[in-house]
């Protein structure tokens, strides 16, 4: 089976730590930086976030092709908010709706920068996350219940099943004439199948998991134990410590802008 979410280097420290630990950092940096929408205190915390991203053990290569989403996400949602955004200031032009004016080009400018300071970090300390280690993580550290858990990860398991059914059925409708029609009649027709596929899949699956016991209320055992030590805590540290910088540069500043107040 084709896994999409092969962990990368997983030779690494930042490889090693907890993914409990890395899910905590990013929830924790992103829920900070939700409260706010300012250029300083988003521009704060990516600057930190670019100086440890030298030492997560990433390529750049890797970091660029696995964040093109969130490249492409952000300079739309500052385009939207450009165009679109709170008209305050001096106005540099306008027709209809749109309005360009200094408070605009101000909220552009912070929410493409809050994008990518919530994106990335994300990104990068989750592709050398292995599923399975979420999943163990999940049960033992944050003690989460087993069955959620293993539906879960048996969800993110068949991820790559999808992508290859997918392949698979494009390539059967074009072996027999039926790939060269309309792009989204196609498309939507092959979703279709898809999705049934799914549904039959995911019921053999259910199916067998609950055959082989994964649905009994008894308490369960796991083959690897999951640590949450002194590598994760400090990882947990450097997420508080990059929002707490990035509030108080914010607030020295007179840009805090509190977006529920």
């Amino acid at each position: 089976m084709t896994d999409v979410l092969t962990p990368e280097r997983a030779d690494t420290a930042i490889a090693r730590i907890n993914p409990v630990a890395k899910l905590a950092a990013s929830l924790l940096l992103a829920a900070v930086l939700v409260l706010t929408i300012d250029w300083v205190s988003a521009a704060v915390a990516l600057a930190c976030e670019f100086v440890l991203f030298f030492f997560a053990g990433v390529s750049f290569k890797s970091l660029m092709f696995r964040t093109i989403p969130i490249w492409i996400a952000a300079p739309a949602a500052a385009l939207t908010t450009l165009l679109y955004g709170r008209a305050s200031g001096d106005v540099y032009w306008s027709f209809g709706f749109v309005h360009v004016t200094d408070g605009s080009i101000e909220l552009a400018i912070a929410t493409f920068l809050r994008i990518l300071a919530i994106g990335l970090p994300a990104v990068v300390l989750f592709i050398t996350v292995d599923p399975t280690d979420l999943a163990d993580g999940l049960a033992q550290v944050v003690r989460l219940p087993a069955r959620f858990v293993l539906g879960g990860l048996a969800g993110l398991r068949l991820v790559g099943l999808f992508l290859d059914d997918w392949r698979a059925l494009e390539l059967a409708r074009r072996a027999r004439g039926l790939g060269d029609g309309r792009a989204l009649a196609r498309l939507g027709s092959q979703a279709f199948a898809l999705l049934v596929l799914s549904i039959r899949r995911g019921s053999k699956l259910a199916t067998a998991m609950e055959a082989r016991g994964f649905g009994a209320d008894n308490k369960r055992t796991w083959a690897r134990e999951s640590t949450f030590g002194t590598r994760e805590w400090a990882l947990v540290g450097t997420g508080l410590l990059i929002a707490i910088l990035a509030v108080v540069a914010s607030v020295a500043t007179g840009s805090w802008n509190f977006v529920l107040g």
